[in-house]
């Protein structure tokens, strides 16, 4: 094993997974803090490189309000699920979610590098669902039978958690399909734990003939450290055009301030805004949510003060349709 594959492993392995840790390390009390210490069914992890990013002695900063756990996920608010984006519903294949024309999603793994309390795949059946290697043949011999898919998305979890060697190996058997012209990665991992971005990675993107498309998910401009720019470096001299998807949520990003900021700062990097979402409506994530209303008001707001490629697409996931829905 190399070293930088080491160091990303073990700095993996060092992520706080305590919320009584993560709070201390951050010097705030949780006396008087209504928190969910000790919840398996989602439990905290946060790289301690992403909490140095955090405002020490604050509880109510943008980037731990995303990962410490609070009993408002115990709310059950109407109309939220465990499938809000109808995932379950798309599943053509083993590891395949097919919903859109022209491309397909890999679920590669159910691991990730920090658990995001909005998330909407928190309750998703990964032990059924995701690419193991015994599913992996099904999943290209799917794809290779269907001719009309030209985009393949690496998601899961998050891809970028799989190792160099079976990550490479992925990715290579994917640029065997002639009829994939594009390989699309979405992934949080180089926001909250850049040094993932190897060095071996970066040569099998650039092995590839197609075009390699990364999504980050960054939802506000304090997540967007200097080793993130770092590596923002890296990627785009190896070709790799950068996207960046935010979602909008409540204490986080709900300010035209905040979201002008992130936006300068993503272009600052090289990557360009990509989509806004709206909060999708996932079992224990109600109290993170904006109205649509507000969010139009936001939008205008980012529209009267920035440049038009600099304000991304404002949309929700609707299951059962054929695109994301913008909301304009």
């Amino acid at each position: 094993m190399n070293t930088q594959t080491a160091g990303w492993q073990q700095a993996l392995a060092d992520a706080f997974t305590s919320v009584e840790a993560l709070c201390d390390y951050l010097n705030i009390s949780t006396d008087s803090m209504a928190l969910l210490p000790d919840f398996k069914a989602f439990p905290l992890r946060v790289p301690r490189g992403f909490a140095d990013c955090m405002r020490r002695g604050d509880p109510n900063d943008p980037l731990l309000r995303q990962v410490l756990p609070t009993q408002n996920e115990l709310i059950d608010y109407p109309g939220y699920s465990h499938d809000p984006v109808g995932d379950l519903g798309a599943v053509a294949e083993a590891g395949i979610i097919h919903k859109y024309h022209g491309r397909v999603l890999l679920i590669s793994t159910g691991a990730c590098a920090v658990h995001c309390r909005y998330c909407f795949r928190r309750n998703f059946p990964y032990a059924e669902l995701q690419l193991s290697t015994q599913k992996i043949q099904q999943a290209l011999s799917y794809i290779i039978s269907h001719p009309e898919i030209s985009e393949v998305i690496l998601s899961g979890g998050d891809p970028l958690l799989l190792n160099d060697e079976k990550l490479g190996q992925l990715l290579a058997r994917l640029g065997e399909i002639e009829h994939i012209k594009r390989i699309r990665i979405h992934s949080r991992v180089p926001i909250v734990l850049p040094m993932r971005v190897t060095q071996p990675l970066l040569n099998s993107f650039s092995s590839l003939s197609q075009q390699v498309v990364m999504v980050f998910h960054a939802n506000h401009a304090n997540e967007l450290s200097a080793a993130v720019g770092a590596i923002c470096g890296d990627l785009r001299r190896h070709g790799i055009t950068l996207l960046n998807q935010s979602v909008l949520l409540k204490g986080v990003n709900d300010a035209g301030r905040t979201l002008c900021e992130l936006s300068e700062k993503l272009f600052d990097l090289g990557i360009l805004p990509y989509y806004l979402h709206v909060l999708d409506h996932a079992s224990g994530t109600g109290h993170f949510e904006v109205s649509e209303i507000a969010a139009r008001q936001l939008l205008e707001d980012m529209q009267s003060h920035l440049p038009g490629y600099l304000v991304p697409k404002l949309v929700k996931e609707q299951a059962g349709a054929a695109y994301k829905i913008p909301i304009c």
